[in-house]
């Protein structure tokens, strides 16, 4: 019991002693605190930015914020040169092309032209060959009409030929006549055609006489006298 007193009277009296000891510690903080507070308030009233390094760091935010801006100006810049380049190459190729489809009109123009004149040759020249054929099938109608007229027309020995002379026996008597246009010779016997006539009979007194379709004709030694 009285060890436990003792130490209990130990105890309160070292509290005592530091709560004796650290009370004016603990004041001089909290006035330590209240002073910085003060100074704190005076010293943002009165702060100059000028020169400290609030200032060069906003200054070089700033200045990254500029050299930002110009080089997308630049961009920009270089994209409306980019733009102008090609605007003005587009009016090139649109007068190009405009050049070009006024050529070829041009030229299709000549084309068509050309095509019309080969055209209406062409035309002259089916017509001329019309009128060619035309004639010629008229000639060739003439000279067959003409060859059908020579045919039809009889022909008159006694001024195409002359007899030369008769010989042989009897019924086997034979002549010898002469073309006067080409001047051959050519023989006769009875029963022969010549020149679409048929030779009846040959004999020295009444000479040659030749027969068609009704038709009768004598070449005979008057006539080869005359």
């Amino acid at each position: 019991m009285l060890n436990k007193k003792n130490i209990l009277y130990k105890a309160f009296f070292l509290a005592v002693i530091s709560l004796f000891i650290y009370a004016p510690a603990f004041c001089e903080e909290a006035n330590v605190d209240e002073e910085m507070e003060n100074l704190s308030a005076e010293a943002v009233a009165d702060f100059n930015v000028e020169g400290s390094l609030f200032e060069q760091i906003t200054t070089l935010e700033q200045d990254k914020v500029l050299m930002q801006l110009e080089k997308e100006k630049a961009q920009l810049d270089l994209e409306l040169d980019r733009l102008a380049a090609e605007k003005i190459k587009l009016h090139m190729e649109i007068d190009t092309l405009s050049g070009r489809a006024e050529q070829q009109k041009q030229e299709l123009e000549n084309a068509q032209a050309k095509l019309q004149a080969e055209a209406e040759k062409l035309a002259r020249e089916k017509e001329a060959f019309a009128e060619e054929t035309k004639s010629a099938m008229e000639n060739k109608n003439d000279y067959t009409d003409s060859v059908k007229t020579e045919e039809n027309n009889e022909i008159n020995f006694s001024d195409n030929y002359r007899l030369v002379n008769i010989f042989g026996v009897g019924s086997q008597l034979q002549a010898t006549i002469k073309d006067l246009q080409t001047g051959q010779d050519k023989k006769v016997s009875v029963g022969k055609i010549f020149e679409g006539y048929t030779v009846k009979s040959i004999s020295l007194d009444d000479g040659i006489v030749f027969v068609k379709d009704g038709d009768t004709q004598t070449l005979n030694v008057v006539s080869n006298a005359q």
